[in-house]
């Protein structure tokens, strides 16, 4: 498949061009024309970088690329070691950030809730990128930790009372944190992100909503996953996902 055909079919699939983001949506950086297989990754590091180039990869596809809102825009040290190495290599670059989050089948959030047996009802947070609704069965704060490091294959950090039911719950990957306010004011009896802030402790415990944070990385795996998935099934291509383990 031609690249720029590949970004056009992306951009139209989670239409990119209806989000204000931090960081450019789509093709990063320019690789061959001509593209066969795809690897996919949460982060463009350099590590995932190598991996898809043993892998064979045409293309690299993550959620978080390069380029981010307030950061220098010199290509030196870290920076320079990766465009260099995809550029040596002929690969391209493409990476979507909140479209990949708020898509509401392949996206970040639409994934989650599949792994975990939420069920869905609302959207809200920044561009309706997060999510609220019920457990497809209820259960006690203590439980549904359980099953979410049975089903992450990382043990959450929770701040609540285990004995308490959860029924209704809102979520959002990733560094979500001061989502945490507006998931009280819907009502749920949790909220679950990635990442923990020191703040975020004394609001859950003086709220009542439990706050699970149950890791960046491992909540963003998934998004990305599908859309490789979906591409390949779709447009024919091979894909790959590469996962680089990452302890937040």
């Amino acid at each position: 498949m031609i690249l720029k055909e590949l970004e056009r079919y992306i951009g139209q699939l989670l239409d990119v061009s209806s989000f204000h983001d931090y960081c450019p949506n789509g093709l990063q950086v320019e690789g061959r024309a001509e593209i066969g297989k795809i690897v996919t990754g949460v982060s463009a590091s350099l590590d995932v970088l190598q991996a898809a180039s043993a892998a064979g990869a045409d293309a690299v596809l993550v959620h978080h690329g390069y380029f981010w809102k307030n950061e220098s825009p010199q290509i030196t040290g870290i920076k320079r070691a990766r465009v260099a190495y995809l550029i040596e290599h002929g690969m391209s670059l493409l990476a979507y950030h909140l479209p990949l989050d708020a898509h509401p089948a392949l996206g970040n959030n639409a994934q989650l809730a599949q792994l975990l047996g939420f069920q869905p009802e609302e959207r809200f947070g920044d561009q309706n990128i997060a999510a609220a609704g019920r457990l497809v069965q209820p259960m006690s704060l203590q439980r549904l930790s359980g099953m979410i490091e049975e089903k992450l294959q990382r043990q959450p950090l929770v701040i609540g009372d285990d004995a308490a039911i959860v029924r209704r719950i809102a979520w959002c990957s990733g560094a979500a944190q001061d989502y945490l306010e507006e998931a009280i004011d819907l009502g749920v009896d949790a909220f679950l992100t990635g990442e923990v802030s020191e703040r975020t402790v004394h609001l859950a415990r003086e709220s009542g909503v439990a706050f699970i944070a149950a890791g960046h990385h491992a909540t963003e795996r998934y998004g990305v996953q599908a859309l490789g998935a979906h591409l390949a099934q779709q447009l024919g291509l091979k894909h790959q996902f590469i996962d680089i383990e990452n302890p937040v």
